[in-house]
């Protein structure tokens, strides 16, 4: 493990990648007290657009140039780089937050996350969403003895473009998605199946998956889509006395509570047209939402972690289990919508046939063997 020398008590950490997002970071970063950021990209004139604009520490194309002189590393590369980096900081002595999705496959999850135990090291996933404070809100309605047991969430997360150079839609929009209702829900999906459609490109750019929650019998669907002419980020919760709407792109109105629901009239049983139902047309209410930017959240968590010690907000477990349902989705897909559990010893099997090689395979990312780049997402 490298020694870092540190003389001054401020942390010094390291956003690879500096395109769209990792830019985001560097803004972040250097607005945190006692934070000194580095830049690391291959591509100079991303690193020339921030140098005039922020306190920049050092500027450089490649880790190895800037390696000993981190206490902690932001990594915002292409998905298929992240394993890579993430484990050479890690095996550095090096902290390191990983945007979403955490990595490609579930073996190299678990081995980051054993990296960082045997290490002494924070991992942290980059799941924004669960710094939202409108998700925060949303959690908080369905908990809600009123709001009665969850029964059924159905998201949605549609645009038109962006398409990815390494990753189907699945793996770069529905992250996203998984987090909320993991979190929302509290829970992981025990099974998951997957549909996706290859309409402009060798990937998949429309996808539908579906999750089940045995262990609290909850069902789960999400539609993502880079074809799609309305920007869409919502998410419903349906209740047994109540419905819940997150919709990102309603800034006045984040959530809509809404008292209604269906009841069968009687105690009726059975599965036919002809049971009587009742119908509850209540009252709709928008709860406030304190909001904060959910990035600036997220970082100062990471970096409170890091000073204290403590377990991070959003730690490996949870982006491994998003990698889990990703995978899962994979495999899914390639068994035409086949129901694919997510239990450890079948995505094994699935993570097995996706470890990635030169080439295309697995979700069709295409990397350079060991899939390592400096470049930004």
């Amino acid at each position: 493990m490298t020694n870092h020398a540190n003389e001054t008590n401020n942390l010094r950490v390291g956003v690879v990648g500096c395109g769209y997002w990792g830019s985001k970071h560097v803004r972040v970063l250097s607005s945190l007290p006692g934070v000194e950021v580095s830049l690391i990209d291959r591509d100079e004139g991303k690193r020339s657009a921030l140098e005039p604009s922020f306190p920049i520490r050092r500027s450089v194309a490649e880790l190895d140039e800037v390696i000993d002189d981190l206490d902690a590393l932001v990594i915002a590369t292409p998905p298929t780089s992240h394993y890579p980096i993430a484990r050479q900081a890690l095996e550095a002595g090096i902290h390191c937050m990983v945007e979403k999705p955490f990595t490609t496959t579930v073996a190299h999850g678990q081995e980051l996350i054993d990296l960082a135990a045997k290490n002494d090291l924070r991992l942290m996933v980059g799941h924004t969403f669960e710094f939202n404070a409108a998700v925060w809100s949303l959690k908080e309605a369905t908990e809600d003895p009123s709001f009665g047991r969850v029964r059924y969430i159905n998201s949605a997360r549609l645009n038109l473009g962006l398409y990815q150079p390494d990753v189907d839609v699945l793996w770069d929009l529905a992250p996203h998605d998984i987090s909320i209702i993991n979190y929302v829900l509290g829970s992981s999906p025990t099974a998951v199946s997957a549909w996706g459609l290859k309409l402009m490109g060798e990937r998949p750019d429309v996808a539908y998956l579906n999750m089940r929650y045995d262990d609290i019998d909850v069902s789960a669907s999400i539609h993502v889509s880079w074809l799609d002419p309305m920007k869409v980020r919502r998410t419903t919760v349906v209740g047994e006395n109540a419905m819940a709407v997150y919709d990102d792109m309603n800034a006045d109105e984040r959530i809509r509570l809404y008292d209604k629901g269906v009841k069968t009239e009687g105690g009726a049983t059975g599965d036919g047209p002809g049971i009587p139902m009742s119908y509850r047309h209540g009252d709709i209410h928008s709860p406030f939402v304190d909001f904060k930017e959910p990035l600036g959240l997220e970082l100062g968590g990471f970096v409170d972690a890091i000073r204290t010690g403590t377990r991070p907000p959003v730690d490996g477990h949870s982006g491994l289990d998003v990698v889990a349902v990703l995978c899962a989705a994979e495999e899914s897909q390639r068994q035409d919508g086949a129901w694919i559990s997510t239990t450890p010893s079948v995505i094994n099997l699935a993570d097995t046939a996706m470890t990635r090689t030169n080439g295309t395979n697995g979700n069709g990312a295409v990397t350079n063997g060991n899939g390592s780049s400096y470049q930004s997402a």
